[in-house]
């Protein structure tokens, strides 16, 4: 019996992959079928797939094609599933053709036509999402550049008022197209990805909610209690998707950190900490001191997502203690804030430099994320028992803005509001934020 083997993601399945399963079926007399996990697609940098696993599973099987069906979920399964199933023929389209040739030294590479004129990147394309963008600073050329990363979304517009930053060779240079009409820049576009300063942010969130239109605003959002209530309440009364641009939250590695510290291998959660701190030029600590107020609302943000994802919204006292400069602004800060059964901890500064590593105190072990752990992509469970520790590695692509992009395209796509970081959560680090006051600092 001569086996064939393929793989794929058979996203928004089509015509073209039902062709490639029956020529792969053709080759042989039993055919196993590799349908590739979300978490590997992630891992190779697949951000775009729209198909949940279980129904790109379904899709395959009703082809008929498939004697077997198998997860493929890392890197070098092909050559163990070749030797486990002893399989005489590996085959995929021909648009592969040559990046599995190593293949040939464990069975026959055979590359497949393709149907022309039909992939998934085309059908996701036609259904392009028009992102605009509000506000122009470093970070929005990042943004586009990393969106390209992420099929479904289409960025052509740009509303700004800084007209001394945004000039005709900045937006010649990544094909954008100016709108000093706010209403008109609103008919253009279906959601906005918002960069603005901390007093604008508020009007322009509302603004594009009121147009009922989806809205990213890049972190830290800097809003009053009662603004995040009523930002949300709108949201959820326009049928829109509102999100924070806080990468972290939207990365594989860092959900697959919090999965595996409350699935209970460590034990009961005690403590958590998680440090963030830079020294910076004058002039870079001047910007941020102008437009966030210092180490606390520049950067807790981050330590602030570790708490409420790994300890819970439910903290019963939060403390700073500050370090500040001449002009009363906080250089460095210390966080502790506690609860039930467990403590937080942080050291977030722009002046100041510590370890920047994430560790989890459990009863029965620990993990530790290593610097800088806002960029996760390795982390170790410990044990007292060396033997039994564990490692875990994830890719971590570019500057981690491609993730959240992708996160928020899926959430519009699919009419629901991410889980990775959800409104509930949102409001809980905007009112830590907002404890940052005169009675809760202690000044050093």
């Amino acid at each position: 019996m001569k086996k064939v083997i393929t793989y794929g993601t058979y996203d928004l399945f089509h015509k073209g992959h039902y062709n490639l399963l029956r020529n792969a079926k053709a080759l042989g007399d039993y055919l196993i079928v590799g349908v590739t996990s979300s978490d590997f697609d992630k891992n190779r940098g697949k951000l775009n797939v729209r198909d949940s696993l279980m129904t790109r599973i379904k899709h395959v099987e009703e082809t008929g094609f498939a004697d077997e069906i198998i997860i493929e979920e890392y890197f070098g399964q092909k050559i163990d599933d070749i030797k486990k199933y002893d399989i005489d023929i590996f085959t995929v389209g021909s648009d592969w053709k040559g990046h599995f040739d190593y293949l040939s030294e464990y069975c026959e590479v055979i590359y497949l036509d393709r149907t022309k004129g039909i992939s998934s990147t085309d059908i996701r394309n036609t259904k392009s999402i028009k992102l605009g963008l509000w506000g122009f600073s470093d970070i929005t050329t990042r943004f586009i550049d990393e969106s390209k990363f992420v099929s479904g979304i289409d960025i052509e517009y740009i509303y700004s008022d800084s007209s001394d930053t945004l000039d005709s060779s900045t937006l010649a240079e990544y094909d954008l197209e100016r709108k000093d009409d706010i209403e008109e820049f609103y008919e253009s576009v279906d959601a906005v990805y918002i960069v603005e300063k901390p007093q604008n942010q508020y009007n322009a969130i509302m603004q594009a909610l009121m147009h009922k239109k989806h809205v990213l605003v890049e972190f830290p959002i800097l809003v009053t209690n009662s603004q995040i209530n009523e930002i949300i309440e709108l949201a959820i009364q326009n049928q829109c998707i509102f999100m924070e641009g806080l990468k972290t939250a939207y990365t594989p590695a860092f959900n697959k950190l919090v999965t595996t510290a409350k699935s209970g291998i460590i034990g009961n959660i005690l403590n958590v900490e998680a440090n963030f701190t830079q020294i910076l030029g004058k002039q870079i600590q001047n910007q941020i001191q102008l437009v966030n107020g210092g180490s606390v609302n520049a950067l807790a943000s981050y330590s602030f997502l570790a708490f409420v994802k790994l300890l819970g919204l439910d903290y019963k006292s939060i403390q700073f203690f500050s370090r500040m400069n001449e002009e009363q602004i906080d250089i460095f800060t210390k966080v502790l804030i506690t609860y039930e059964n467990s403590i937080g901890a942080s050291m977030v500064a722009i002046d100041a430099k510590s370890e920047g590593e994430l560790v989890v105190a459990g009863d029965k072990g620990y993990i530790y994320v290593p610097a800088p752990w806002w960029k996760t992509e390795y982390f170790e469970v410990r044990f007292e028992d060396i033997n039994q520790n564990r490692k875990y590695f994830y890719k971590f692509d570019g500057e981690g803005l491609r993730y959240e992009i992708s996160e928020f395209i899926q959430a519009i796509l699919n009419q629901k509001h991410s889980i990775l970081l959800t409104h509930d959560e949102i409001k809980a680090i905007i009112k830590l934020l907002n404890m940052y006051t005169s009675k809760n600092i202690i000044k050093f």
